[in-house]
């Protein structure tokens, strides 16, 4: 087990890179892009066309570790679910990131932004609002509101977008998504499922600085990592976790 697998049920990375141009979708186009795809990972067997300009190639979504490339009208997508390492997970974005250029033409001319996004998973069978709230808290501001008798938490989600540089240019965002809905809540009935923490690396499109999409992906690899460490793992994720197992 890696780091990352020990601090959720399940973890994954992701990586979108967002273009300003539409991006091709002829049929020949879009195949032999996923075609040089699929010869590196064989095991991506499932192609989908969702909508007119929206392709996937998947693994089977059933197994415990499953990759999945995307192609929108202006994004391409590539993820990975609980990756043996953040390695193997990155070698598969590089993969969709130095054949963007010349199968798909997309040029730092034309890209919006690049995103790297590491994703945690908690498995808890409860108000998870009401975790959150208590485990994470909302700060003075809000304690007056949950004094109330009759007054319950309901849609905690915390999140905060952080600017990295002066130019505005590189950001991280970390945000938590709960399941927990007032149906839930008056059944006191709730389904077995996951409180989401997200955390995403960006930057924006810096012509000055003549960077590969490679180089790019590396740094906010390197520095998103180093965010995590230290202020997302004993800040966010193991206190939700240990409040969840004393819940459980």
């Amino acid at each position: 087990m890696n780091f990352y697998e020990s601090l959720a049920d399940d973890y994954f990375i992701n990586m979108a890179l967002n273009t300003e141009m539409a991006l091709p979708s002829q049929r020949e186009t879009v195949l032999d892009f996923f075609g040089r795809i699929q010869k590196a990972y064989p095991t991506l067997q499932n192609f989908q066309c969702r909508e007119p300009a929206e392709f996937a190639l998947e693994e089977d979504k059933e197994q415990d570790r499953y990759r999945w490339i995307g192609l929108e009208s202006r994004r391409i997508t590539s993820g990975i679910v609980n990756p043996v390492s953040v390695e193997d997970a990155m070698q598969q974005h590089q993969l969709v990131l130095e054949l963007a250029p010349y199968m798909l033409s997309v040029s730092p001319l034309d890209c919006e932004a690049i995103d790297l996004m590491f994703g945690f998973e908690l498995e808890y069978r409860g108000n998870q609002d009401e975790l959150v709230a208590e485990t994470l808290g909302l700060g003075p501001a809000f304690d007056s509101l949950l004094s109330l008798p009759e007054g319950r938490p309901l849609n905690v989600e915390p999140g905060l977008t952080l600017l990295l540089t002066k130019d505005c240019r590189r950001q991280c965002r970390v945000m938590i998504e709960t399941r927990t809905h007032a149906s839930h809540v008056r059944r006191n009935d709730f389904p077995e499922d996951a409180i989401n923490v997200y955390f995403t690396m960006r930057q924006y499109r810096d012509l000055s600085r003549r960077q590969s999409f490679h180089e790019t992906l590396v740094e906010l690899q390197e520095q998103g990592e180093q965010l995590i460490q230290q202020h997302v793992v004993n800040q966010i994720l193991k206190p939700l976790a240990q409040a969840i197992a004393e819940k459980s």
